[in-house]
């Protein structure tokens, strides 16, 4: 495996790395050269996942419609570049240029005016660089909503920037004169022009992509973010150290205790943590389900630490379109072993007999629900006739992906789990009958239990998920992934700490089934991220419609699942380990 990472990592680099590229292959093009200018969607600004081919609106068309081949993680995206009606010829400029003359019939007038009303803008790519504008725009002088116009932009301006042979930046405005009112269902002749003006700069050409980092990173709001990152993980980690010191202190005392007990007479009976040795390695029930949450936990942490090292290594830089979900969908493939491995492995050393069932459940725990979300949220974009609905294609790649690739993995994965003849390691023998637990009193138990687990770390990582969730569902650019690393460190060790402590707790309470309670503490991060997840969208953002709510609550519910199996098996292992730990520190008949 430490041969394979390495491997991965730069077979990634140079998967992702080469996914944007011009029809040009060096981006470097001679006065009057065409630029490929591309089309690439329509949608209402506050929706980010409704969003709709260019010319599924009455835009001018070109004679032949040029679609552009994409890839992967570009389609993921819900990118569909066309060829685009505008001819933006290198370094020459164009003047109040025609593209086309068009009489809008009464359901294309309608359609367009639906379409300002919803705040709808446009996306294209000059030479792989992004531009956007606002399709029209509402004239809300009138008190009453009736008395509102709308105005279509017919006119636009390319302002482009190009150092020697190269285009190194492009600004977009609508003219805010050139209009035509769409506010009545009558037929309206439209004359769509553009200008493009070109200006010399001494940016380089390797430095034009960060324009759109600094964008997402103003420095007044980088000192803030900075700050409350800060303050955030200092509060946490105090919090965090004043339960370990008190643990130690804690723990020593028992040592103590115990020894001092053993000493003063064999026949005292035992009480606290001691007293259920001989239960507290007693294995859980549902062993095949707790391996296989295990694995596919274990599996979901190893991609996470990939998709950060990728980032760090500037990977995901503004704007390389889709290279995130082409990483998603190779690493999780490439990661699937590491699932088999340790489910089958670990089922095994639980005792367990049905391996071949045990995988068949760790490959289907994080798959089935995020596939059966997916068949559904497809049918409803195929329904709206969204760009976010994925071709037949595609869909066939992902499926031989995860039959020829992840599949077979799995499958290896757990033939060696299975023959790596691992033993359990217990430090104490477990008695033949288990001991009943004594009552315990209402806020030990497991809800409220998981409930004080997940509010710690969530506290940790609060801050960053607004900044999180603009990124993902808005038009922010996410470039700080420094940040993002440090506070995904800081939610590892919280979570591990907070888990270790309750299972103390819940030990010295004599209750000895903390296997399912440290796994469900652990991961109950996870339901926190979720509820967040309703305050976002309906304090914080504007969405709005059936569509773009089922895909945020939908791709959402399959996250927050894929981080409560993360985070659960990071506080069972952590569990696991003190648990081990303490028995070993001791003395048991």
């Amino acid at each position: 495996m430490a041969v394979g990472v390495p491997v991965i990592i730069a077979l990634l680099i140079l998967c992702c790395a080469d996914l944007v590229r011009s029809d040009a292959s060096n981006h470097r093009y001679k006065e009057g050269d065409l630029v490929p200018l591309y089309a690439n969607k329509v949608g209402p600004f506050h929706n980010p996942s409704e969003t709709y081919r260019y010319f599924d609106l009455p835009f001018c068309s070109p004679d032949a419609v040029k679609e552009k081949k994409e890839a992967l993680g570009e389609v993921l995206n819900g990118d569909r570049l066309v060829s685009a009606p505008y001819k933006l010829e290198f370094q020459k400029h164009k003047d109040s240029e025609l593209v086309c003359r068009k009489t809008l019939k009464k359901e294309e007038v309608a359609k367009f005016r639906s379409a300002v009303n919803k705040d709808y803008y446009f996306q294209m790519y000059y030479d792989d660089l992004p531009i956007w504008g606002f399709i029209g725009k509402v004239d809300k002088e009138g008190k009453d909503p009736s008395e509102y116009k709308t105005y279509l932009y017919k006119h636009i301006h390319f302002d482009i920037l190009h150092n020697k042979d190269r285009v190194i930046e492009i600004n977009v405005q609508t003219d805010p004169h050139a209009l035509v009112d769409l506010t009545e269902d009558k037929e309206v002749d439209v004359e769509f022009l553009y200008t493009a003006k070109w200006r010399e700069t001494n940016t380089p050409f390797e430095k034009r992509m960060d324009k759109y980092s600094q964008s997402s990173s103003l420095p007044h709001h980088l000192e803030i973010h900075w700050f409350s990152i800060i303050n955030s993980c200092v509060t946490v980690l105090l919090l965090t150290g004043f339960l370990a010191t008190i643990l130690m202190r804690v723990l020593k005392n028992d040592f103590v205790k115990y020894a001092h007990d053993e000493e003063a007479a064999e026949d005292q009976e035992e009480t606290g943590w001691k007293y259920i040795h001989g239960d507290v390695f007693r294995f859980p029930k549902y062993k095949s389900l707790f391996a296989a949450a295990l694995g596919s936990g274990t599996q979901l942490f190893t991609l996470t630490i990939f998709i950060f090292i990728l980032a760090l290594v500037g990977v995901f830089y503004p704007y390389n379109r889709g290279a995130l979900f082409t990483a998603l969908v190779v690493i999780y493939a490439l990661t699937s072993g590491i699932a088999g491995y340790t489910a089958t492995s670990f089922y095994c050393q639980l005792e367990g007999t049905n391996w071949v069932r045990n995988l068949l459940l760790t490959g289907c725990l994080f798959c089935g629900p995020l596939f059966l979300t997916f068949c559904f949220l497809n049918t409803v974009a195929i329904v709206y006739t969204s760009t976010a609905a994925l071709p037949f294609g595609t869909i066939v790649v992902i499926v031989l992906i995860w039959t020829l690739v992840t599949s077979p993995l799995l499958v290896l994965g757990g033939i060696a789990g299975k023959n790596s003849k691992a033993e359990f390691q217990a430090p104490v023998r477990t008695t033949k009958y288990p001991r009943e637990i004594p009552p315990l009193p209402w806020y030990r138990a497991t809800v409220p239990q998981m409930a004080m687990a997940g509010f710690l770390p969530f506290s940790a990582i609060y801050i960053e998920l607004y900044y999180i969730f603009a990124s993902v569902w808005g038009h922010r650019i996410y470039t700080i992934y420094s940040i993002l690393f440090i506070v995904f460190l800081i939610l590892l060790i919280v979570t591990a700490f907070i888990t270790v402590a309750l299972t103390y707790f819940q030990l010295a309470a004599e209750d000895h089934e903390w296997w399912w309670r440290s796994f469900l503490c652990g991961g109950s991060t996870g339901i926190f991220i979720y509820a967040y997840c309703l305050y976002y969208y309906y304090a914080r953002s504007d969405m709005s419609g059936f569509m773009q709510t089922s895909f945020f609550f939908g791709y959402m519910a399959c996250i927050c699942y894929g981080f409560f199996l993360m985070l659960g098996s990071v506080g069972f292992r952590a569990a696991l380990l003190f648990v081990r730990h303490i028995y070993r520190s001791i003395k048991c008949e």
